[in-house]
């Protein structure tokens, strides 16, 4: 399907632009407008606005979201409340979805089906947010959740960035460090050896062995690393190397508490969330695994589903899964007895979040000094081995 810009004039003579996918021809484009009471004027094929998707940004999901949330509310259509919103839109290529969206529901599509298409920028749980929303008439409800859910995980995100900051950072210019040493300080002092005719203890020609390699074949390294990493991101594509990995990070040394507490309080904030919304718990467990982007949570999901399909409660299906804490079930377990489940669920995500921040303040606090030794070790090395030539030359001379 083809994407097209075009003018047009409504039934009330007032010109108009917008863009339009989903059609094959421009014929067809002048079809669908004349459905809608519109006349084309003129059109362009453009190029398919789906690469766009990298510049749209989570935030901008959100503020969106909380717009048709308002809009919605104070009782505007759909259409008119996204028509609103695309024209305040400053980004190009969200302005072009929202359009896309606007005219699909112009057309007859439901809303589900309109924001269905652009599965890569709203998440699985938007979309099962709009469907309850949808079909339970509560939709500025439920996606003031939405937005609300959204909003909280760019800042979770964020947070957890931000803490690992300056170890990334000590990190980064300790390696820039090593290798400015390695390119400029090296060879000099490699020469001066030279002229001396001093031979080379084991470590400097250890030393003097790596900067020849970084300096000949700085392009050649850089080659490897580069296909290591698009290796890396094609075999981790592959389902049982994926499997293999998510389970491998929820067993992580040093960090496999902190990845467990993290995709455990996404995943029930989310599962919350859906089932307070009306969604069935079965397709509730389905989006919420896929919102955590674990291969290993996503089994686990399955065998819940199956669990709560024969009859158990939901708190004594998390029961046999470690991954999910005692304080976590019994939550869950005082939910389904008093009708609370979302409410309780909500409430054990929220102490999780602080376990989380303890936990990351603690590795902090372990990872900073190992990385300023390991660095001071590196550093200390290098500086040894390019003096101990001249250790041994002044030790002949006297």
């Amino acid at each position: 399907m083809a994407v097209y810009e075009y003018t047009a004039r409504d039934e009330s003579g007032k010109k108009f632009t917008g863009i339009y996918s989903d059609v094959d021809s421009i014929a067809m484009l002048r079809e669908e407008l004349l459905r809608m009471g519109n006349s084309l004027l003129k059109a362009k094929r453009k190029k398919a606005w789906a690469k766009g998707y990298s510049k749209i940004s989570q935030s901008e999901v959100v503020t969106f979201t909380y717009r048709l949330a308002a809009m919605c509310s104070a009782g505007l259509s759909l259409t008119r409340s996204l028509e609103t919103i695309e024209e305040q839109c400053e980004s190009y290529s969200f302005k072009s979805v929202i359009s896309d969206i606007r005219q699909s529901i112009a057309t007859g599509s439901s809303l589900t089906n309109a924001f269905e298409k652009h599965r890569k920028i709203f998440s699985n749980f938007f979309l099962g947010m709009i469907e309850a929303g949808e079909s339970s008439g509560k939709l500025s409800e439920t996606l003031e959740m939405s937005a609300l859910h959204l909003e909280k995980n760019i800042d979770f995100k964020h947070k957890i960035k931000s803490a690992f900051v300056y170890p990334v950072v000590v990190g980064m210019v300790s390696f820039a460090a090593i290798i400015v040493l390695l390119i400029f300080v090296v060879p000099v002092f490699l020469k001066l050896y030279q002229q001396l005719h001093l031979s080379l203890p084991g470590p400097t020609q250890v030393l003097v062995n790596l900067s020849t390699l970084v300096v000949g074949w700085w392009w050649a390294i850089l080659l490897i690393i580069a296909g290591v990493v698009m290796f890396l991101k094609v075999i981790l594509k592959k389902p049982y190397i994926r499997t293999r990995w998510d389970a491998f990070k929820l067993n992580m040394p040093m960090f496999a508490e902190l990845n467990q507490m993290i995709v455990v309080s996404q995943f029930i904030r989310t599962f919350a969330i859906l089932i307070s919304a009306g969604v069935p718990v079965i397709k509730a467990l389905d989006v919420a695994s896929l919102v955590v982007h674990n291969s290993r949570v996503t089994e686990i999901a399955v065998e819940l589903q199956q669990s709560v399909k024969a009859g158990n409660p939901i708190a004594n299906s998390m029961k046999n899964y470690k991954i999910f804490s005692p304080m976590v079930v019994q939550l869950a377990a005082s939910g389904e007895e008093s009708g609370t489940l979302s409410e309780m669920l909500n409430k054990g995500a929220g102490f999780l979040d602080k376990d989380i921040d303890r936990t990351i303040k603690s590795l902090l606090v372990k990872i900073e000094p190992a990385i300023t030794v390991i660095m001071g070790i590196i550093v200390g090395f290098i500086l040894m081995a390019v003096y101990l030539p001249m250790f041994d030359y002044m030790a002949q001379v006297k």
